[in-house]
C-alpha cells in the first residue's frame, strides 16, 4: 500500500484536467511520500483518455498515473470506484476544475499523521472566477463549494465539507460507506446532489472525526455560466431536495418518524416566514432567491425522494 492516492473524478474534463495534473506534478516536499494519481473517467464523451495517455508519456509513469473508466453516470459511482482501486491508505479527491496549492499533498499527508481519529478532512477552497461575481455572491458562495473558515483547524459537527479537496482514510470509507449509494450526484439529466455529503455522513456516524484542515488549499475554477441565476437556483434546488436523506442518515431507524414530523413542521414555518418577510426581493436579489429555493426544496425533499424510490421500483 502507498501513503496516499489522489483521485480525480472527471466528466468531459479533457480541457480542464491538464492544469490539475500540472499542479500535482509540481507538488513540493513530497519525495518521502508514496503516492499515486488515478483519474476516474465517469463515462465521458471527449478525448480525456488521450490526455491521460499523453501525460503518462511526458510527466508520469503508468505506476503513478492510472486511468480508470467508470460507466455508471454520477460522481458517487466515480468516487466509489476510486476508493476501491486506490493503493493509498489515504484517498484525496480533486475535481477536474480544482487546482491544488503546491503544498497540498504534503499538508494532506501530515494532517493524517497528527489526527489519527480523522476519518475525513477538507481544507480551504478559494474561488477563481472567469468574471467578477456581484457583491451578493458572498451569500451564496457555499453552494459552489467555496470554503474559507479561517486558519485554525477544527472539527466539523453538523455542517460537513464538500468533496473537492477532501481526504478520507480508505479504511474508514470501506467500513462505513454503503457500496450502493442512494444519492448518485448531478448528471446531464438531474441536478440532485449532496452525494459527497452522504458518504461523509456515513463515516461520521460510524464514529470517525471529520476535520477542517486550513493548510490544504485548492482553487476552484468557476466559469461565468455558473454565476447565472438559473444555474444557481437549479444547483440550490438539488441540494435542498437531498436534505431529507442526509438528515435521516444521522439518526437511528426508530428516531426517523419523529424527526420527520419535527423537520417538516420546522421547515414549513421557516419557508412561510421567509416568504412573507422577503417576497418583494425574490425576483431581484439572487441570495434571497437562493435561500427561498433552499427552504422550499428542503420542505418538499422527503416527498420528492419517496416518489423517486417508488418510480425506481
Amino acid at each position: 500500500m502507498l501513503d496516499l492516492t489522489v483521485a480525480i473524478c472527471t466528466y468531459n474534463g479533457a480541457n480542464r484536467i491538464q492544469q490539475v495534473l500540472e499542479r500535482l506534478h509540481s507538488q513540493v516536499n513530497s519525495k518521502n511520500i508514496g503516492w499515486e494519481i488515478i483519474v476516474v473517467d465517469n463515462n465521458s464523451t471527449d478525448h480525456i483518455k488521450q490526455v491521460i495517455d499523453d501525460y503518462q508519456k511526458s510527466h508520469f509513469s503508468t505506476a503513478t498515473l492510472r486511468y480508470l473508466f467508470e460507466p455508471q453516470q454520477g460522481a458517487a459511482f466515480a468516487r466509489l470506484r476510486a476508493v476501491q482501486e486506490a493503493k493509498g491508505h489515504l484517498v484525496g479527491f480533486l475535481d477536474d476544475d480544482t487546482l491544488p496549492d503546491e503544498n497540498w499533498l504534503v499538508n494532506a499527508y501530515e494532517f493524517a499523521q497528527t489526527h489519527p481519529d480523522a476519518g475525513a478532512y477538507g481544507g480551504q477552497i478559494h474561488g477563481e472566477f472567469e468574471t467578477e461575481p456581484s457583491p451578493e455572491f458572498k451569500q451564496v458562495a457555499i453552494f459552489l463549494a467555496i470554503v474559507e473558515r479561517g486558519s485554525t483547524p477544527h472539527l466539523y459537527t453538523r455542517v460537513l465539507p464538500p468533496s473537492a479537496g477532501l481526504v478520507v482514510r480508505r479504511q474508514a470509507w470501506l467500513e462505513s460507506v454503503p457500496k450502493k449509494p442512494f444519492l448518485t450526484g448531478r448528471t446531464p439529466h438531474s441536478m440532485l446532489s449532496s452525494e459527497d455529503i452522504e458518504a461523509i455522513a456515513h463515516i461520521q456516524k460510524a464514529g470517525w472525526e471529520i476535520w477542517y484542515n486550513p493548510t490544504m488549499q485548492i482553487y476552484h475554477q468557476i466559469p461565468a455560466w455558473r454565476l447565472e441565476r438559473t444555474y444557481l437556483l437549479n444547483l440550490v434546488r438539488g441540494i435542498g431536495l437531498a436534505k431529507h436523506h442526509i438528515r435521516m442518515i444521522r439518526l437511528d431507524v426508530w428516531q426517523r418518524p419523529f424527526a420527520f414530523l419535527v423537520y417538516l413542521i420546522n421547515d414549513l414555518i421557516k419557508t412561510v416566514s421567509y416568504f412573507i418577510k422577503h417576497q418583494k426581493l425574490l425576483k431581484k436579489d439572487l441570495s434571497t432567491a437562493c435561500q427561498m429555493e433552499l427552504l422550499t426544496s428542503s420542505l418538499t425533499s422527503p416527498f420528492y425522494l419517496w416518489s423517486r424510490r417508488l418510480n425506481s421500483k
